[in-house]
Order: structure tokens, then sequence, then C-alpha cells
């Protein structure tokens, strides 16, 4: 097992030793950033090659929102980390339920401060947990792994593919196990590490950036957004009551006592109170107005 382990690192480009970084532990700190940034502006020309794919899973993404599903991401380690968070953001990014994004990591929510040894070994795990969130034919799943070949992931990914699911890799590998299982591979070669082996790096900025796209950009084609403002924020904090009220006020070019008091009356919904200011309708048509054009800003004003 340890000699085919072996045998299947020695192929991964993201094992592989980095030849602009093998003097790194000789360097000053100003030396080893340059270092790290001139790598980094290596992820995203890795991104730019796979557009077409990211573009594809975001329309299966959306497809799958309009159906009642969910996106889930998996993963482990710094891949299910990322998943986690890029989940839990939507909800006060964009206003919608928690349960529309999930992110699963191998090792449960311990797992996001410590490392749980073994946890990304488990197939069968992978399954349980899937199980436990009631994942369905009707969801779509992200497996992450820079490696490719995360048998916690696989495990996830082949579950889901028996059940009849859409089913995304996002991997720093080309042609790993997982592009083999899914239906839509999105492979963001960055190249090998500064530090060898250390995937949080450029696989792990790559990773994110990605993550970044799909739910924006799906959320964007929902409709939660209006030109560029993020109409559905949810304004469960200070800084994001005050956002909301600039947003309304970007929107609609109205002064802030205006904004407030229209915000007063949506229950500090910023999309509605825009409609409102725009359409110059009250509450109850304006609400009525936007549940017919499923919520989407730009549609309900013409």
């Amino acid at each position: 097992m340890a000699e085919n382990l072996l045998q299947t690192l020695s192929t991964l480009i993201t094992e592989q030793r980095n030849p602009n970084s093998m003097n790194v532990g000789s360097l000053s700190a100003l030396e080893i950033v340059q270092l790290m940034n001139e790598e980094d502006k290596q992820v995203p020309l890795a991104i730019e090659k796979c557009l077409p794919q990211i573009a594809q899973a975001v329309e299966r993404i959306v497809s799958t929102f309009q159906q009642g599903g969910r996106l889930v991401y998996i993963g482990a380690g710094t891949s299910g980390r990322l998943g986690v968070l890029d989940a839990s953001e939507c909800p006060p990014t964009f206003g919608v339920s928690p349960e529309m994004v999930k992110g699963i990591i191998a090792g449960g929510e311990r797992a996001l401060r410590h490392p749980i040894e073994g946890a990304e070994d488990s197939k069968a795990q992978a399954v349980v947990d899937l199980q436990t969130i009631q994942f369905s034919s009707k969801d779509v799943l992200v497996g992450i792994a820079a490696s490719g070949r995360t048998p916690y992931v696989i495990g996830a990914l082949e579950y889901a593919k028996s059940l009849g699911s859409v089913t995304v890799s996002i991997a720093s590998n080309p042609n790993s196990a997982m592009a083999n299982i899914v239906d839509i591979a999105i492979d963001t070669v960055v190249g090998p590490e500064v530090l060898t082996g250390s995937s949080r790096l450029k696989s792990g900025t790559a990773q994110k950036l990605v993550l970044n796209m799909l739910t924006t950009t799906s959320m964007i084609l929902m409709g939660k957004c209006y030109q560029n403002l993020m109409v559905d924020v949810q304004a469960s904090n200070e800084k994001l009551k005050a956002r909301a009220i600039r947003i309304v006020m970007q929107a609609t070019d109205c002064d802030k006592a205006l904004a407030e008091e229209t915000l007063k009356q949506a229950d500090q919904n910023a999309k509605l109170a825009i409609m409102m200011i725009l359409s110059g309708l009250e509450r109850a048509q304006a609400e009525a107005l936007l549940e017919k054009h499923q919520g989407k800003l730009q549609l309900a004003l013409k």
C-alpha cells in the first residue's frame, strides 16, 4: 500500500519540487515573498484555461437551484475548509438559506481547526456524510482535492454519480482519478509549490478563486444582484446595515433619509426597497412584481 502511494505521489505535479525555489531556505524575507508572488501570478493563468469548464459547472448549478436542488462541496484538509468557507459566506452575501450551498469536510466540524488523522482515507465515511444531509440526485456535488486522488472525495463522487447527480471536480493535477469520475473536471494546473507538496499555497489559491466564481456567478444569474450591487445582502450587523443603506442610495440615487425610511418599510430588504423607490409602488405591489419575476430586480423593473 505504502509503495503504491509513493509511486502515485511521484507522478503528481503538486508533489514535484519547484526548480525556482530550490534554495528558498537561504533567502531573505523579501526574497521569499518576491518568489511566492511570482509563483502566485501563475494561478489566474491556470484558471483562465478552465473558464469553459467553470462556466459549464455554473450552468448546471443554476439549473439545480431553479429546481430546488443544492450545491454541495466536499473535501479534506485545506480543500474541505475552503468549501465550508465558501458555503458559509453565501447566506449573508446573497440572502439565501444555509441549506442552498453546503460544505462538508472529512472529519467533521473539528477538522476545520484540527487535523483529523486518517479522515481523508475513508470512502465509506464520505457516503455516510452525504447520506446524513440527505444528498440526492437533484443536488450538485463538487469534489475538491489538489491531488485529485483523495479517497474520501472519490468515494463521495462515486456515490453521487451512482445517484445520477451532477458531479464536478476541482484538482491541480491533470487527468486525475477524480476527473475520470465526474461530469465536469476543472483542472487548475498551477505547477509545483514553493514548499514541495504544500498544496494550501498555489493550489489552495486556485481552489478559492474557482469557488468564488461558482457561487458568485450562479447567484448573479439567480438574480441576487442589481447592476453590480449585492441587493440581497442580509443586514445582520451594523456594517451590513450601513452597506444596505449605501446599496439603496447607489442603485436609486436617493438620499440617506429616503433609503433608511424605505428600508424600514421593507424590513431591511435592500432589493425590495430599491424596487419600491424606482417603481414608485407600495410594498405589496413591489413584492408581487418581484415574485412574478423570480426575484430578478432588473426584469421586474422593466
